[in-house]
């Protein structure tokens, strides 16, 4: 049963008028309030009028609002009863069924190993993609491969006819970058380069394509470690190759908002858009006609609209917010709707932003390794019989993805590795650890669930039940926001409140066996609900720790 949208069915019936149905901040303020500030009947008079629904077993008032008051026995029954009935489907409001989604994440530039700052852009990604399956869309994910900027040909030129690994990439394209800084000239070479491209030079296109595949399969090979995966991986080039570009632009000039500057560049009139540009004409090409990015991404938009009528997620950094406003307006001129945005802020370095051309980075992989490392030290000073390296992989990799999940997108990130790792405090670990705990206290018993009978004997009881009801509001509102850090505090509470039951309510050593079969029954409920959580995030759950 769906006590909050029970209520709301009762409400309607009798308040011919919007309102909302709130989850109060405490349990002293009920189970559920109802804001009548906005309402024709205040509360005192809806308290009187109001028929509800039997499970309701008081109203309260608190100033403006009226509360509601479930029957403990009721509640605690029916939501452990249904948390042990959907098992791994607890929570899913099934929003996306019939639905399909796509989502653009990651998308880094094939030029080098990635930095840190750039995995943040595909754990909050990997999260939305499992929150949207989780929610019964039928999702693809795409990574939009840039294999013919100029960054690419940078490379080309830096490794001549040598053949580089995939980690001599990242030394090449500092390398190029340092004699271009004492020799602009060589900028030439990079345009020459590029022109070649486009026209389609079989050779040059071929040591594009050599380039970009060896980096695409190493920065692949690092994201699936991290169990990162994709569907689809889009090649810009193929945007050009087709002609998508030439049909974009001969229909902004039919439009009327294609113009040529001074420089002989293609340029888009922007003006009375209300974008944030000096100048209102944005070019779509170098004077030698060769494409800007821009263009082709536009195309590529084009072609991810193609692919779905439900949603389409991208995920970028702040620093592309701009951009992205300058690419909805003219998707939107073409008559096309852009994306759902999520833009995120930056993983700091002590000495700032990262940066690829200077080379001022800390390799995801390395970090990576770093985690799994200390995460070892950790785990053997603690239990030397568990699968050390087994479990410092989940344990690191999971404490990475929480510290980058659990901060609201838009907040910038100065990532700690010892503060990350700890067991205790605002970390993935302290979850995988509550999990853990329960899921030990459960292999200590033989007890099978049947019917649940509540034995409610203290507010620490009943304060875990009601969150463990809440979580599928918690995923109705992520999804709607986008927001994967509201699934991770929500974990990160329910840890707490299940650390505190355990240390107030004896479980295995309980001696009345109808207490402790209850009391078993909230652990199952609630470990499984962490796992919930932790699968949402991308997060493993250790049975050991």
């Amino acid at each position: 049963m769906d006590f909050k949208e029970e209520l709301i069915s009762s409400i309607k019936k009798q308040l011919n008028e919007p309102f909302t149905l709130e989850i109060p901040p405490s349990l002293e303020m009920g189970n559920f309030s109802l804001p009548c500030f906005k309402l024709s009947k205040k509360a005192p008079e809806l308290q009187k009028l109001l028929k509800l629904p039997s499970f309701i077993e008081k109203t309260e008032i608190k100033g403006q609002y009226l509360n509601f008051f479930i029957n403990k026995d009721i509640f605690t029954t029916q939501t452990i009863n249904h948390i042990l009935k959907e098992k791994d489907k607890f929570g899913s409001n099934q929003s996306g069924k019939n639905k399909k989604a796509l989502v653009e994440h990651t998308s880094i530039n094939p030029n080098a190993s990635p930095h840190l700052g750039r995995a943040r852009n595909a754990i909050i990604g990997d999260s939305i993609v499992r929150l949207l399956r989780f929610e019964g869309y039928k999702v693809e994910t795409h990574y939009y491969v840039n294999d013919i900027g100029k960054q690419i040909a940078m490379l080309v030129l830096a490794a001549g006819n040598k053949k580089p690994s995939f980690h001599d990439l990242l030394h090449l394209y500092i390398q190029f970058n340092e004699k271009l800084e004492k020799d602009p000239s060589l900028e030439k070479e990079v345009f020459t380069l590029l022109n070649k491209l486009e026209s389609g030079d079989k050779k040059i296109v071929s040591s594009f394509r050599n380039i970009v595949s060896t980096c695409i399969k190493g920065q692949s090979k690092i994201l699936n470690e991290l169990d990162i995966k994709f569907d689809h991986f889009d090649f810009e080039s193929d945007f050009l190759f087709n002609k998508s570009t030439d049909k974009i632009l001969a229909e902004l000039k039919k439009k009327g908002k294609l113009f040529t500057d001074e420089e002989k560049r293609e340029c888009i009139n922007l003006e009375g858009f209300n974008l944030a540009m000096e100048n209102p004409y944005l070019p779509l090409t170098r004077n030698d006609n060769t494409s800007l990015y821009i263009l082709r991404d536009i195309a590529y938009n084009i072609h991810k609209i193609s692919r779905v009528k439900d949603r389409n997620i991208i995920i970028l950094g702040e620093d592309q917010k701009l951009y992205f406003q300058q690419l909805k307006t003219i998707l939107s001129i073409l008559g096309y709707e852009a994306p759902e945005v999520i833009h995120y802020s930056f993983v700091l370095l002590p000495s700032g932003k990262m940066s690829t051309r200077k080379g001022e980075v800390v390799l995801l992989e390395d970090f990576m390794n770093e985690l799994k490392e200390k995460s070892k030290e950790e785990i053997l000073k603690r239990d030397k019989s568990s699968n050390p390296e087994k479990v410092a992989k989940i344990i690191g990799y999971g404490a990475l993805k929480f510290t980058f999940l659990k901060v609201s997108s838009d907040k910038n990130i100065t990532f700690d590795i010892e503060k990350s790792l700890t067991f205790e405090g605002d970390t993935g670990p302290y979850v995988q650890y509550s999990y853990a705990r329960a899921s030990s206290i459960l292999n200590k018993s033989d007890i099978k669930f049947a019917k649940i009978k509540p034995f409610l004997s203290s507010n620490i009881e009943y304060q875990l039940v009601n969150k463990l009801s809440i979580f599928n509001y918690i995923i109705k509102t992520s999804i709607e926001q986008l927001h994967p850090h509201i699934i991770t505090n929500y974990s990160l509470e329910l840890a707490k409140l299940f650390n505190e039951f355990y240390h107030q309510c004896p479980v295995i050593n309980e001696s009345n066996k109808d207490i402790q079969a209850f009391r078993l029954a909230l652990v199952q409920s609630t470990r499984q609900v962490l796992k919930n959580s932790l699968l949402l995030l991308g997060i493993e759950c250790p049975e050991q720790m």
